[in-house]
């Protein structure tokens, strides 16, 4: 009674396997074709192919190698700092006696030292050479491959950045009215520049200045605004204003970030096939992760606002929920569909997270502007 039903299961196994063997015989064609062509070749054709291929390979395993060696990645990182309330304003200066103290920024210094995990301890994937030249001219982002990082740091970078222009627009002057900080201007201008500039391009033609260069000088720009903050020499304008107005600017960052996992998690819900969700993923991941310490720091900068209007619990819980999108690292990213039952749904998990954060930033923000 079963066998006609084994059997026609195995022809289907039969089917299945014949057309996996046609796809993996069809991506191996031109390598065999190649192979035999290479054989039939006289040394002195073979040996600088030979050497060309052997170079070709030590840069895909360097290559490999840098996208998967995630060096510093500590989730719980904010955790470290031990950053000491502000009493008076960074910059203001206090006086005692004829004595002036100030205090540096812990918002800037969490930036500079995401900078410098994302240029100096890791490599800057997205500028990288073999990244820009994607899999057969494929871009790494349509694969499922070598993009994880990438998207992870192009995730801290959108919040530095946001961070440098509030700095120069509203943080480093007082009452938006004066003179704009060198220093902040530059690491400004240079956190703007192209995320995936390499050593040479095509429009313009000719050399360039790679990407994290320009990222390294930003780092720089704003560790020296900070020695000269700590010296008085600067200005940090730490009122519930630029509160209110740089948690605006946040929500809107991670409402975007929000709005683009919703669409994704919606039209294209192909679980472990779809093969942008981790790019997605990773961005919003890396977004969340810089704002876990920016958050500790603006708490640090904006101490004396945080007191008064009685915000500790509420950034409290915010700064938790970060904590907890954070926790979430899947091995594999799947986007399936939100009431399926054997794919998870990642992106969307992801998107709430998001969701969470965003509306307790707009309750802060609105408690501030009671």
């Amino acid at each position: 009674m079963l066998d006609p039903v084994i059997s026609f299961f195995v022809k289907i196994f039969n089917w299945i396997g014949r057309g996996i063997g046609w796809i993996i015989a069809g991506l191996l064609w031109p390598f065999v074709a190649f192979g035999k062509w290479y054989k039939k070749r006289a040394w002195l054709i073979k040996a600088p192919i030979g050497l060309f291929l052997l170079g070709l390979v030590a840069l895909y395993g360097y290559f490999a190698y840098q996208t998967q060696r995630w060096a510093g990645f500590e989730p719980t990182y904010a955790q470290a700092y031990n950053f000491q309330p502000r009493v008076t304003l960074s910059g203001d200066g206090a006086s005692d006696g004829d004595e002036k103290k100030c205090q540096a920024s812990a918002t800037v210094q969490v930036t500079a030292d995401l900078i410098d995990h994302t240029v100096n301890e890791n490599k800057w994937i997205s500028s990288m050479l073999l990244y820009k030249m994607g899999l057969f001219g494929m871009s790494w982002d349509h694969t499922p491959f070598f993009d994880d990082q990438a998207s992870f740091q192009r995730g801290i970078h959108q919040a530095t950045r946001r961070i440098g222009v509030e700095l120069v627009d509203r943080l480093g002057r007082i009452r938006g009215t004066s003179q704009v900080d060198k220093n902040l201007q530059d690491a400004r201008g240079n956190l703007q520049f192209d995320e995936s500039t390499w050593y040479f391009g095509l429009d313009p033609f000719g050399p360039k200045t790679p990407t994290p260069s320009f990222y390294r000088s930003a780092r720089n720009s704003l560790l020296g605004f900070n020695e000269r903050l700590a010296k008085c020499d600067a200005v940090f304008d730490a009122r519930a204003d630029n509160l209110i107005q740089l948690l605006d600017r946040i929500t809107s960052d991670i409402g975007s970030t929000s709005d683009i996992l919703l669409k994704r998690s919606e039209n294209y819900d192909s679980g472990w096939f779809d093969t942008r969700a981790d790019d997605r993923f990773w961005f919003a991941y890396g977004q969340l992760y810089a704002y876990s310490g920016l958050l500790k720091g603006m708490r640090s900068d904006f101490a004396d606002v945080v007191k008064i209007r009685g915000l500790a619990p509420l950034w409290t819980r915010m700064e938790g929920q970060v904590n907890s999108a954070l926790s979430i690292r899947p091995m594999i990213i799947s986007n399936g569909a939100e009431d399926g039952w054997i794919m998870p749904t990642h992106l969307a998990t992801m998107g709430f997270y998001v969701l969470r954060v965003r509306s307790n930033m707009v309750e802060a923000r609105d408690i501030l502007d009671r």
